[in-house]
């Protein structure tokens, strides 16, 4: 282990990404799945994380980025993936050469991408995207029509072969929300449209984990699983980690940098926001807002120390923050553990997203790279650090 992994480390069970996917698999069994390994698999590690997907069944991998799913490529992975990102001269031609499906939500999008399968005279896989109701990307439907017939004409002539029709829900994490309803009739409607042109795509796809976990209806071809497959709820309102069956894969600790008595009356951290009661330990971890740990946190985020939960005291500063023990005590060295799967007495990552007034998504995927992550396989006891490449076959 490295000299920064003794100060601190994210943990990475493989062994539960594995299980996560196996137990996401059983709730849409009709479709195929695609495990979303972007930003860097939410904090995970995409390569050993998709490893680990693979292994359990993933049919297909998504990314946003193209260049995220360039390094998926380039660590081994022949199977079907996915990148939906794009901008205006985006690295098109390089998708179509590595046989990654790609995302379009609109005809200047559909241009560039026929123009880069013409130049490396290769057939390219495009998705096409509508907007049902997020707002964000995908092509409006008064603007559907036009986009699914110059894609048919240029599938047509062999340029390109549409291999999805696809959307993205605003609110299925809000299980009964109107926009759910409209966005699957929506969507229903976008695909009789697409039809209509000659469209015959292999893969039709809405849900994401939490459509997955309460809209069978919405399964279609294909499910994509982003936060399900760390192990994280998408929201309280669809249910806890362990209620939905899902192990959290991360567990961030460090080991305390500092543990002193101080007299009752002393102030802690920058603008004194904590003032010690009484005379007491005060612990120091050396984690901050520069490895991922929110600021908005500061006087609030619990921690796990010799044995208790504690909260945070003061606020948190870019490298490091403080709790107070109380009357216990502890040793530098000792463990200070943030969050993990919860069944070891320890907080969860949706335990601090409470604290923090933001989502367990956030807190994992921000947690830097300052922090190494240590591979362990609860499976077979292993660890490893790193993420160089994937093995095995299909990755």
């Amino acid at each position: 282990m490295n000299e920064t992994a003794k100060r601190a480390r994210a943990t990475i069970d493989l062994a539960a990404v594995r299980s996560n996917v196996r137990a996401l698999r059983d709730r849409a069994p009709r479709a195929e799945l695609m495990a979303v390994v972007k930003s860097d698999g939410y904090g995970h590690g995409a390569v050993r994380c998709a490893r680990a997907a693979r292994e359990a069944g993933a049919d297909w991998l998504g990314t946003a980025l193209p260049e995220e799913a360039f390094a998926l490529r380039a660590a081994g992975d022949t199977g079907r993936l996915m990148c939906w990102l794009w901008t205006p001269g985006g690295p098109w031609r390089t998708a179509v050469e590595q046989d990654i499906d790609v995302s379009v939500s609109g005809m200047w999008a559909l241009r560039e991408v026929t123009a880069a399968a013409r130049a490396c005279g290769r057939t390219a896989r495009v998705q096409l995207k509508i907007d049902t109701g997020l707002g964000r990307n995908g092509c409006m439907p008064a603007d559907w029509s036009e986009l699914t017939a110059a894609a048919r004409a240029a599938e047509a002539e062999g340029v390109l072969r549409i291999t999805g029709v696809w959307s993205h829900f605003a609110c299925a994490d809000e299980p009964g929300h109107p926009s759910i309803a409209a966005q699957l009739t929506a969507f229903h409607e976008g695909l009789a449209i697409a039809e209509r042109a000659g469209l015959r795509p292999e893969v039709r796809h809405l849900a994401n984990t939490p459509a997955l976990l309460t809209l069978p209806e919405a399964h279609f071809d294909l499910v994509r699983t982003g936060i399900g497959i760390y192990g994280i709820s998408p929201s309280p309102e669809v249910g806890t980690s362990q209620e939905l069956g899902l192990r959290p894969a991360m567990t961030l600790e460090a080991a305390l940098a500092s543990v002193k008595r101080v007299p009752g009356g002393h102030g802690v951290s920058y603008g004194h926001h904590y003032t010690t009661p009484g005379e007491t330990t005060l612990a120091l971890v050396p984690l901050g807002y520069a490895d991922g740990v929110p600021r908005h946190a500061s006087n609030g985020g619990p921690v796990l120390v010799a044995g208790k939960w504690r909260t945070v005291a003061g606020r948190i500063a870019m490298d490091q923050f403080v709790v107070d023990l109380g009357g216990d005590s502890a040793e530098p060295g000792d463990p200070a553990v943030l969050f993990g799967p919860g069944d070891r007495g320890e907080p969860t990552a949706e335990d601090w997203a409470r604290v923090a007034g933001t989502i367990g998504y956030e807190i994992v995927t921000r947690i830097g790279t300052r922090v190494p992550r240590v591979y362990v396989d609860s499976d077979t006891r292993s660890a490893t650090e790193g993420d160089r490449t994937l093995t095995g076959g299909t990755a």
